[in-house]
């Protein structure tokens, strides 16, 4: 049976349970989502002259060939990969990834070390988005940025975070779309210490001394705020933790971002969006990571990622939520690390949105349980892969794994002739 039959059976097996697949294949497509730089080129950036650490909490393990060593390599494998993707697409952009042909400290970041970037997405057709970069530099070596008891270096920090919004303020206008920017620091400790309350004491000062500049178009530049569980170095304590940014985030009206590998191995995201989003106008979610751990780890088409975007689907709120990926998987293809994570993330939306959530809801309502349990693992079963080769089809991107020839055509054409 050729792929347009079995489109139409599939097609006619959901629409008897009052799903219309064209709808939801035409509402995944439109959807954005945000690939990151760093995933290009191993988190290492494109300062020029850089002091650069490798501490800081991230970390890319790995040394598989063909690593972008600029932004013209790094724009070029970002350009390939999402020839292979369906779907709407942006591109995150850290702070460390500008390019001068001069030394720039964090402090002193310009729109203009993001020209290249910027240039290179209107050609693109699409949007950026952007994040301060807190790591990676001799101010963030002993771990603490925002929250660090010197002044002088909290100050150097706070300077970064306000110049950085004014780069995204940059950006939103110059893209006619609002430029979404990220904050993670890495602040933390290894071992146990002695004053928990001192450090988010700062971190929350140095936060509203931030956004309290009024000067920056709030409706170009979205702030959201991502916590973190551990990282390299700061094992024990976190001062970003989750309580303390969805309660910051919460209290000054700002985003929360929830990353899925940044919470306990026993906790999930998915039960917690129904929650935020009683209070909160929107969330950014980075659908990452199978895997605990802050670095590596392609997103995969597993339960987690199902069950958040059943979670956003069954609250009809689509429109709140804004998609991000933040991987660095260096012991892989590049290209193959961007396809698989982002085309999983684009599965899992389309198996969402396929979900008979009227009829489940009502069933539900009704006290009929047995029956919303049944339909709810009869779901799991349906003819999902005719529908996403179909979506893959209309976006005139390779169908199953036929991706694999062009990613490794590449490999060979490109990413070997690299030193």
């Amino acid at each position: 049976m050729n792929r347009d039959k079995l489109y139409e059976v599939a097609k006619a097996g959901y629409a008897a349970f009052g799903v219309d697949v064209d709808a939801a294949v035409e509402a995944v497509l439109k959807q954005p989502i945000s690939l990151h730089c760093w995933q290009a080129d191993d988190v290492a950036g494109f300062e020029t002259k850089p002091e650069g650490l490798s501490g800081g909490g991230i970390l890319a393990t790995g040394n598989y060939p063909g690593r972008a060593r600029n932004g013209e390599e790094a724009r070029a494998d970002l350009t390939k990969a999402m020839s292979l993707i369906p779907g709407a697409q942006r591109v995150n952009v850290h702070a460390s990834y500008m390019e001068t042909d001069h030394f720039v400290d964090r402090d002193e970041v310009e729109v203009s070390g993001f020209q290249g970037w910027m240039d290179w997405a209107k050609a693109q057709g699409i949007s950026l988005d952007f994040n301060p970069t807190f790591f990676a530099h001799p101010k963030a070596e002993d771990g603490f940025t925002l929250s660090h008891p010197d002044e002088a270096v909290r100050a150097f920090w706070i300077r970064h975070g306000k110049a950085c919004r004014k780069i995204a303020e940059a950006m939103g206008r110059a893209q006619g779309s609002p430029c979404v920017l990220n904050w993670w620091t890495p602040d933390g400790a290894k071992d146990i210490p002695a004053d928990r309350f001192g450090p988010r004491a700062r971190m929350a000062a140095s936060y509203d001394e931030i956004f309290a500049d009024d000067s920056v178009d709030r409706t170009l530049c979205l702030d959201y705020l991502e916590s973190k569980l551990f990282g390299i170095g700061s094992e024990e304590y976190v001062v970003s933790s989750a309580e303390f940014c969805a309660d910051y985030a919460l209290s000054r009206k700002i985003g929360l971002c929830m990353d899925m590998g940044h919470y306990h191995p026993t906790e999930t995201i998915h039960g917690k969006i129904s929650s935020h989003l009683q209070f909160m106008d929107s969330l950014l979610l980075h659908v990452s990571r199978p895997v605990r751990w802050d670095s590596d780890h392609v997103v995969l088409f597993n339960d987690d990622l199902k069950n958040v975007f059943l979670e956003i689907q069954r609250g009809g709120v689509w429109d709140r939520v804004r998609l991000a990926l933040d991987f660095f998987d260096a012991s892989i293809n590049r290209i193959g690390a961007y396809v698989i994570g982002t085309r999983a993330a684009r599965k899992a939306m389309l198996y969402a949105r396929l979900d008979p959530t009227n009829l489940l809801q009502d069933l539900e309502v009704q006290g009929r349980n047995t029956e919303r349990l049944a339909l709810m693992e009869e779901f799991k079963s349906m003819p999902f892969g005719a529908v996403w080769d179909m979506l893959c089809e209309q976006a005139s991107v390779p169908v199953g794994a036929e991706w694999l020839k062009a990613m490794n055509a590449y490999e060979k054409d490109v990413l070997l002739k690299r030193s």
